[in-house]
């Protein structure tokens, strides 16, 4: 069924359309949504508007791309589907995204945050915004116990990650949402490990869904974006407030890109669980590996709430090395198979050591206290056979530690 439809040019020529999602699965809604735009052509796929401005009075409502583009459209349309939200945005990055967020506060707001966030997430907030007179106090809010803050402290946004980057906690999106809503704070998601096939959290009751679309969702390591998904009007306007003057759009081509990447997020996301599962279990059982953590492996401590919250583990398998940080980076350095980057997500697998990488910036005292070690790895799992991985894994770790 077809809704929201528009023609233009000769008769009978659609313009633009949106798919009545509400009886489609996911993987149909990733391929079915985010087309449109096709002219006379009857192109299957939509072309990259390679433009920066519109002729006034246009049929479609586009004046300069800052501020819309026919590939922003189609991706927020498509992004919005598969988040089960009735709004989303779509911005240049990851970062972008929290920055549009972020830029929303007040000075003298506080943001109550898990402890172990994304290391730009730290910095942004530590060396960018705290200048502003912007407030972070960080919990562990994987532990009930700490809620009872939400209630006390009143802020003006509650930070989650789940699971977070890199140590992996689940935390309790509905539980936190319930509290958060019970004093009015809004709760934010990065969703970003998890990808919206894995884990909704706009159902478990956040507010918001944030995503570095860079990682799982384009799933090509070809392009950077973000996206934020809501069901909040409020919310959705301020959203597209930060895009245009603040200047956070992506490309028209990375928004291609990204939903293209999009339509095959499903069968992606089945190959990376399914070989993050094998090797979190092989590392579970190797020598010189001091602990390993990932959501669907019995061990985890929040496995119960993953298994409930979560439909899959993801492909992020972290382990930490009996070994001092110079020899974990040995060992990175040998592998064949896993490239050493700072990324993840893709189709290929990379690993990255989180101390001297994505989290350099977070001080070392601060690293270790949210049990950051120096041996510590990140292994982000690709689609590639997965005894293939594991091999190349074995004959590291033989070289390196034994």
């Amino acid at each position: 069924m077809l809704v929201s439809i528009r023609w233009f040019g000769p008769p009978c020529v659609m313009a633009f359309y949106r798919m009545s999602s509400e009886n489609y699965g996911f993987g149909t809604r990733a391929v079915h949504e985010g087309r449109g735009f096709v002219g006379s052509t009857g192109a299957v796929m939509p072309p990259v508007y390679l433009t920066s401005t519109f002729e006034q009075g246009n049929a479609d409502g586009f004046d300069y791309t800052r501020s819309g583009n026919p590939n922003f459209r189609l991706l927020q349309q498509s992004a919005a589907a598969l988040e089960g939200a009735a709004h989303a945005t779509c911005f240049a990055s990851g970062v972008s995204a929290i920055t549009a967020v972020i830029s929303t506060l007040q000075s003298g707001d506080l943001i109550l945050a898990e402890e172990n966030v994304y290391g730009c997430t730290y910095r942004m907030l530590d060396r960018v915004f705290a200048k502003f007179g912007l407030k972070t106090c960080y919990l562990d809010l994987s532990r009930p116990e700490n809620w009872p803050a939400i209630a006390t402290q009143r802020p003006a946004l509650v930070w989650l990650e789940s699971p977070t980057n890199p140590l992996l906690k689940v935390v309790d999106i509905a539980g936190i949402s319930a509290v958060a809503r019970s004093v009015g704070a809004p709760v934010l998601v990065d969703n970003t490990f998890a990808s919206p096939y894995l884990q909704r959290p706009l159902a478990l009751g956040a507010t918001l869904s944030l995503s570095s679309t860079t990682k799982y969702v384009n799933g090509h390591s070809d392009c950077l974006g973000g996206l934020v998904a809501t069901n909040d009007p409020a919310w959705q306007e301020k959203m597209i407030f930060a895009q245009k003057a603040l200047g956070l759009q992506p490309s028209p081509f990375d928004a291609w890109l990204t939903t293209r990447g999009q339509r095959t997020l499903a069968l992606r996301m089945e190959r990376h669980c399914a070989n993050g599962l094998l090797l979190a279990q092989w590392l579970e059982q190797r020598r010189g590996v001091r602990r390993v953590r990932y959501p669907y492996l019995p061990s985890h401590p929040q496995y119960e709430l993953a298994r409930r919250q979560m439909s899959g583990g993801s492909g992020i398998v972290i382990a930490e090395l009996d070994c001092a940080a110079d020899k974990a980076l040995e060992f990175c350095r040998r592998l064949k198979l896993f490239t050493l980057a700072e990324s993840l997500g893709g189709v290929e697998s990379l690993i990255c050591h989180p101390p001297t990488m994505t989290h350099a910036s977070v001080p070392r005292e601060v690293r270790h206290r949210v049990g950051i070690g120096d041996g510590l790895l990140r292994f982000s799992v690709g689609i590639e056979d997965g005894q293939d991985l594991i091999a190349d894994v074995d004959a590291a770790l033989k070289e390196v530690l034994l």
